[in-house]
């Protein structure tokens, strides 16, 4: 009987645990409901749901409130003058659509500079060296010869348009319409500056620095060398293909690792067609999408601003633009909204400070089709 009653009474006891466990159980839910409902949990989103817009769009472009948002200033002589920072995310898709469509952007070596002005240093010839005894005395060797570059600085700005309904319009995708307008401005102008750039209020391209002949050990610094086609206006009948091979051995092979040939379409048209004696193509089709094709082993990058074969053109580069084209840019993109100048519609002005010019004249080739 002892033993009965001491298993019964267990079994009342576990019965009783099992009922505390379970009111602990709803009042942690009723908790958790309660917070659920003040706004203080949020909730999971479904699969595929879109995240919430970001401070910027939801109070700036979309209903022009300006509490709470980031102020930079437009101008570096005056506070007063203020711009409003893109965020982060479309910031970052500005730069991934510029490097997919401005081709020498993605060869070039870009660095980012915190204000207009930017200066690299460059030494020309290197350090000279000697040889000696073990016991003979060491002579002062020369001093290497340094270069100063600076390259001149432009803004770059995009103004789109958008009408106030489609701003409300809660469906309207308004970051990714302001990157594809601006990343299509910017990239239009950006591979036509850094091709052919003038250098004034805008960046310096490397078909606007002075040719010579000359071989790299005769030529001054900043001047690129060109090999003729030998022919005015394209390539001669016999063997064209030789010339470019002598546009290859022209670069010196360390700058060689990493090069590139630089054309527009109608130029790559022609030199697609140029087969070798056993009638072998030159131009080798890239084994994967997405890959360049190649020419001579190396990459070709098709740059529509590149000139078209003629008389005395630069139609064809060849080198290291990574170790070549400098390319320096502000971090920031800044965007004005202004809704009051063309109403109904509302204006974002995007501006952006760009810099470009040659760093090394002798990582860079040309073909001239000159005779």
């Amino acid at each position: 009987m002892l033993v009965k009653a001491d298993a019964l009474e267990a079994s009342f006891e576990a019965l009783e645990r099992e009922h505390e466990d379970v009111a602990a159980l709803k009042a942690e839910v009723a908790a958790l409901k309660a917070r659920i409902e003040a706004g203080a949990v949020a909730r999971p989103a479904l699969s595929g749901a879109k995240s919430g817009a970001s401070p910027f769009v939801e109070r700036y472009l979309r209903k022009g409130l300006e509490a709470g948002v980031e102020l930079k200033a437009l101008a570096g002589t005056s506070d007063a003058a203020g711009g409003y920072a893109v965020p982060e995310e479309i910031d970052a898709e500005i730069d991934r659509l510029l490097t997919a469509v401005s081709p020498i952007r993605a060869i070039a070596n870009v660095v980012k500079v915190g204000s207009s002005g930017y200066r690299k240093l460059v030494t020309a010839g290197g350090t000279p060296s000697g040889w000696v005894s073990e016991t003979a005395g060491r002579p002062e060797t020369g001093t290497p010869e340094f270069i100063e570059i600076a390259p001149p600085f432009g803004e770059l700005y995009a103004n789109p348009a958008a009408s106030q309904a489609m701003l409300d319009d809660a469906a309207f995708d308004v970051e990714g319409w302001l990157a594809s307008e601006i990343a299509t401005e910017f990239a239009r102008a950006e591979g036509a500056a850094f091709v052919a750039g003038s250098g004034v209020n805008q960046p310096r391209g490397f078909l606007s620095a002075p040719t010579s002949a000359q071989g790299d050990a005769t030529r001054p610094f900043g001047t690129i060398q060109f090999v003729a086609s030998g022919m005015a206006g394209g390539f001669p009948a016999a063997n064209p293909q030789d010339r470019l091979i002598d546009l290859v051995q022209a670069l010196q092979s360390p700058y060689r690792q990493g090069a590139v040939f630089v054309m527009n379409s109608a130029t790559a048209a022609r030199v697609r067609k140029f087969k070798t004696a056993d009638g072998a193509f030159l131009w080798q089709p890239a084994l994967a999408a997405g890959q360049p094709d190649s020419l001579l082993g190396y990459p070709v990058v098709e740059a529509e601003d590149m000139p078209d074969v003629a008389a005395n053109s630069h139609a064809i580069a060849f080198g290291n633009f990574r170790a070549g084209y400098l390319i320096a840019e502000r971090t920031e993109t800044q965007i004005l909204r202004d809704p009051y100048s063309n109403k109904p519609f509302v204006h974002f002005y995007a501006t952006k400070r760009v810099g470009g010019q040659v760093m090394n004249s002798e990582a860079i080739k040309l073909m001239r089709f000159a005779a």
